[in-house]
């Protein structure tokens, strides 16, 4: 008997044609994107990233551009400094911290900024303030935090030092050079919930000193503090954190 074999079902060899589209498939590029596609995403990623800065700038952190002299040396004119909004949620404002503030009602401006005129203007100027490329509202200010809620200040002692509490402070790491710690004597007890605020140059600040014969006595409300400066980034050379000096440490509690 003769043997049989089971070859199966049988092959074809792709013709000549086939085989030419084979070739252009293993050949050819990915599509590449249109340009059409990212101007219709532009928009969007705008969107984004306009949210995201305001959201860092009203909730975290944000850029201040320093338009005046009262802060020098510590602070100089033109410097930018990162202000942290976050940090007065989980501790008090301490005595030598460096705050920026709304001084609405309590402080007469010290600078006269020109206010945008025009939407466009009013948002160039919004992200020039919200990075420290312009200076900022005129109504916002940036002190030293000399004396808390309860604190008695007063200037001055038979040395000419202020005292709070009693506890005379030894200003010079951050007093600008040549300047008294105040040619204005006072002698205030600070209320519960505010604050009194000096620059470091004296002779240049208009402070809480300024406004002793106001309503507001030429105390800071807590509420109206934005944040605390703790850092100096623009110009790099003059980059650097801006720590609560030692001198406040010794500093007690209102007796």
């Amino acid at each position: 008997m003769a043997e049989q074999t089971d070859l199966g079902p049988a092959r074809t060899e792709p013709g000549p044609r086939t085989a030419r589209r084979a070739a252009r498939g293993a050949h050819a590029r990915p599509e590449e994107p249109s340009h059409g596609s990212f101007w219709r995403e532009l928009p969007i990623l705008l969107l984004v990233a306009f949210g995201l800065a305001f959201l860092i700038k009203t909730f975290v952190v944000q850029a201040f551009y320093i338009p005046s002299g009262s802060m020098e040396n510590t602070l100089q004119v033109g410097d930018r400094v990162l202000v942290n909004k976050v940090v007065y949620h989980v501790r008090s404002i301490e005595r030598g911290d460096v705050v920026v503030f709304n001084g609405v009602d309590s402080f007469t401006p010290e600078v006269s900024v020109q206010e945008p005129e025009g939407p466009v203007a009013e948002v160039v100027t919004w992200f020039g303030r919200a990075f420290g490329f312009a200076p900022p509202d005129e109504r916002d200010f940036v002190k030293r935090v000399i004396g808390v809620g309860g604190d008695r200040v007063v200037c001055c002692d038979t040395d000419g030092r202020i005292t709070v509490n009693g506890t005379p402070l030894e200003e010079s790491t951050y007093l600008y050079a040549g300047d008294a710690p105040s040619e204005v004597t006072f002698d205030v007890v600070v209320p519960p919930g505010k604050l009194w605020v000096m620059g470091d140059h004296r002779s240049a600040s208009s402070d809480s000193r300024a406004h002793l014969g106001d309503p507001g006595g030429g105390f800071v409300p807590e509420d109206r503090v934005i944040g605390r400066a703790f850092a100096v980034i623009w110009p790099t050379g003059n980059a650097q954190w801006l720590e609560i000096p030692d001198t406040f440490a010794a500093v007690t509690g209102a007796s």
